[in-house]
């Protein structure tokens, strides 16, 4: 079905970013210049600032999302304080195997923990449904559709990279969100791994672009702040996209929307994202010791070689570094 017609909205009166900046100029001026002060009151008011963003960035949507489909059984919680049946392919994986070898040579091996930067604002460009979803059996995937699907996925073959589907180990089929179904199939492709099976799926029409507004503003105000070392705004900024992520399901703090599959959506891009980061990493001829949360990649080698160092969204900054073998 086609999507809704896009409502009137009131279009802000400059550019996006304004709208941050111009809250942090209003915050540090009730605070009388107190920068402690100002930061605890902006990341207080985050989540309400944050969905003005959002519908500033809708302003002539080509799309005009659901706010409050109806959800499906699916993403519906399994206890009160529990959790649905999604699984967001969150990475807990070390290679054991170098571990090993390393020791066994009587050899030692250096390792960096690099961390991602923004790894959720980085996410917020993924495929996200923009209306209801709705119910499908069989194996086929719609690339202009997006949603959570029951797979059963295929055996993963190669075993110094760790799979898109995270810390899972039980077998058998599992619901997993498009973000980590499109990585599975790109890695069948690239013959990492067996095809998986898409049993049934809840999807809708998608789009790339339903956050990608909002996303630029960030991210331009989140590189100003750092250039010019504003704390205040940067950690302002942070609090803003990650109460966004985390709030958008079902949560008491905010209740201007409830897309329970848009939050599981974003977080699982977060983790394909760092997968994808260690699979560059292993192209270029690093080793992929450990990958773990959302943004911390461990690999030995030279790493600057091959990603940027620094603050920005697509730059790594190293965390540490430790040796494998030796006295260990």
């Amino acid at each position: 079905s086609s999507p809704p017609p896009t409502p009137h909205r009131t279009a802000p009166a400059g550019p996006l970013p304004d709208l941050i900046r111009d809250r942090v100029i209003a915050a540090l001026t009730e605070a009388g210049g107190d920068a402690d002060a100002a930061q605890a009151a902006l990341i207080k008011s985050a989540v309400p600032d944050v969905m003005r963003l959002f519908a500033a960035s809708r302003v002539g949507g080509r799309y005009e999302h659901s706010e409050f489909p109806p959800t499906a059984d699916i993403l519906q919680k399994r206890r009160q304080k529990g959790s649905d049946s999604i699984w967001e392919g969150r990475p807990k994986w070390r290679s054991d195997d170098i571990r090993r070898n390393v020791r066994a040579a009587g050899i030692t091996l250096d390792v960096t923990a690099l961390d991602t930067n923004a790894a959720y604002l980085a996410a917020l460009k993924t495929w996200l449904p923009i209306g209801k979803l709705v119910h499908s059996e069989g194996g086929h995937h719609d690339l202009k559709r997006s949603g959570v699907h029951l797979v059963d996925p295929g055996e993963w073959t190669t075993p110094d990279l760790p799979s898109p589907l995270g810390s899972r180990q039980e077998p058998g089929p599992l619901w997993i969100t498009e973000p980590t179904l499109r990585a599975l199939i790109r890695c069948a492709k690239m013959n990492l791994c067996a095809p998986p099976k898409i049993m049934e799926s809840w999807t809708s029409g998608a789009s790339e672009g339903l956050l990608e507004k909002m996303r630029r503003a960030l991210v331009a105000v989140r590189d100003e702040a750092i250039a010019n070392n504003n704390e205040v705004t940067t950690e302002y900024v942070k609090s803003m996209y990650s109460k966004f992520v985390s709030t958008i399901g079902e949560s008491a703090a905010n209740r201007e929307i409830r897309r329970p599959d848009w939050m599981h959506i974003i977080r699982s891009q977060a983790f394909v994202n760092l997968w994808l980061k260690a699979y560059k990493a292993h192209k270029a001829g690093l080793t992929v010791v450990q990958m773990s949360g959302t943004d911390e990649l461990h690999v030995a080698g030279d790493w600057r070689e091959v990603f940027s160092e620094g603050r920005g969204l697509s730059q790594v900054k190293a965390k540490s570094t430790y040796t494998l073998g030796g006295n260990e």
